[in-house]
């Protein structure tokens, strides 16, 4: 039966979402963003995702948020904290409705293997912050099991801190963490968090479905300290100091601790 009301909601709602931000666009008027937060909330509590919020993201500005990835749970869960684009695979942009909304709350679609279209997507990124739209980027460039965070690539974070440069006012990145804690109330155990890890080769909707099934899931989104991306240091550098206080935090809140570690000077 929850299934079948997430099916509804997602099959009814998510084309209401693009018409409506497609609409807001076209007459230049406010309000995408708190649409696109009501939606994301609305398919959390069908999905009975507790989300908590850890730390402080910057609010009076937009900003570059780097992040682990666990699952497209992710993008609910973020999704419905504030306004959000998000950097994805170029192949997300033809998967059916999946392509359309992604397309209508603003995501910047990478193609890493065409160097051409990897710096048109770091100008896109660029454009969303200078409009005012923050962005998430997955550093890791894949997903894990939900109890580790996999080696960042240093590539998109390098070309970002390049492009900082061209920018008006520069552009400040922060650490997030995402982390899957609990399931009906009872803490999470490592053989349990890939149950909520979409990675590899898993399908998507056996995999939503046995989700789901589960039950409840809390979710806790965790910030770090944010540092500007100027020229203090270098690209490897960064992108070394960006995954460390991603695993720093990580790592605290799967233990069970709530305070985030900073960016490692």
């Amino acid at each position: 039966m929850r299934g079948l009301m997430v099916a509804v909601l997602f099959f009814t709602i998510t084309p209401l979402l693009i018409f409506i931000q497609w609409l807001l666009d076209r007459l230049g008027m406010p309000g995408w963003g708190a649409i696109g937060v009501r939606y994301y909330r609305a398919l959390c509590t069908v999905l009975r995702i507790r989300v908590r919020v850890v730390g402080a993201p910057v609010r009076d500005r937009a900003v570059l948020f780097i992040s682990n990835h666990v699952s497209w749970a992710d993008i609910v869960v973020i999704g419905s904290i504030a306004p959000i684009a998000y950097v994805s695979k170029s192949e997300i942009a033809n998967w059916p409705l999946v392509g359309v909304a992604a397309k209508s709350q603003r995501t910047v679609f990478v193609n890493r293997a065409r160097r051409q279209q990897t710096g048109d997507a770091i100008g896109e990124i660029v454009d969303r912050l200078a409009s005012g739209t923050s962005v998430v980027l997955f550093a890791e460039g894949t997903s894990s099991d939900g109890n580790r965070v996999l080696p960042f690539r240093s590539a998109l974070i390098g070309a970002v801190k390049e492009a900082s440069a061209r920018a008006e006012s520069g552009i400040l990145i922060q650490p997030m963490s995402i982390c899957y804690t609990g399931l009906n109330g009872i803490p999470m155990g490592r053989q349990h968090r890939p149950t909520v890890a979409w990675y590899g080769d898993l399908d998507f909707m056996p995999h939503i479905k046995a989700l789901i099934a589960r039950g409840a899931i809390d979710a806790v989104v965790s910030y770090g300290e944010p540092v500007a991306a100027d020229g203090r240091a270098d690209r490897k550098a960064m992108t070394k100091s960006l995954e460390s206080a991603v695993r720093r935090i990580t790592s605290t809140t799967l233990r069970g601790r709530s305070h985030p570690a900073p960016v490692a000077s």
